[in-house]
């Protein structure tokens, strides 16, 4: 029986700024995947029982909140929380593909429909401070891109690529620097800062 006047477990937390071509999970017993695989239990020693809140995919860089702790994962997850992205894009994109993006768009969705809800978007003026990535984004020679910073309060599987792709303009590049008030300032690719909480974030 648990002693009720127990003091309640002390959780951890950390950020990390997610390298392309690691996924979000820590290990993987599939003696393939992790022969070709990296994973975020090859960036630091987390302790038993973390978990990483609103996955990136493997393609995708950026901020990544873990914790020890259930129960801030979901108030993380829930759409009272902002989440900030960067993205490249293929091509100069255009005031119309921005204001669709602003109102929503129909994205496919697990063989279904599903319409985004209203966002905030828009150009940015010049390449963000990012460091390099590992695999290079194609050359100029294959045409011109530019930037964007879209904040969704949504966290649909692919959705801010397939936002993107579904007003013409494919992401080639995608990087979080933002959820709620925590942001990817100050923190180098691969690194992981452990942190006594999350701060604000609705």
């Amino acid at each position: 029986m648990l002693d009720p006047a127990a003091a309640p477990p002390i959780h951890r937390h950390f950020l990390l700024h997610k390298p392309y071509g690691y996924l979000s999970q820590f290990r993987s017993e599939a003696p393939r995947e992790v022969r070709k695989k990296h994973f975020l239990g090859e960036l630091y020693d987390f302790p038993e029982g973390t978990m990483a809140i609103g996955r990136l995919d493997e393609a995708s860089e950026g901020l990544l909140l873990l914790t020890t702790d259930g129960k801030l994962s979901e108030l993380v997850r829930s759409r009272h929380v902002e989440k900030e992205y960067y993205a490249q894009v293929d091509g100069l994109i255009t005031d119309e593909a921005l204001s669709q993006l602003r109102e929503g768009v129909e994205i496919g969705l697990h063989g279904d429909k599903y319409r985004t809800l209203p966002c905030q978007v828009y150009r940015l003026p010049a390449a963000p401070d990012l460091p390099a990535r590992a695999r290079r984004i194609r050359d100029e020679r294959h045409g011109p891109t530019s930037w964007v910073s879209i904040t969704v309060t949504e966290g649909k599987y692919r959705q801010v690529r397939k936002m993107t792709a579904a007003v013409g303009f494919p992401t080639l590049r995608l990087v979080r620097v933002r959820i709620g008030e925590v942001t990817l300032s100050g923190l180098a690719g691969g690194a992981v800062r452990e942190v006594p909480d999350f701060g604000p974030l609705g």
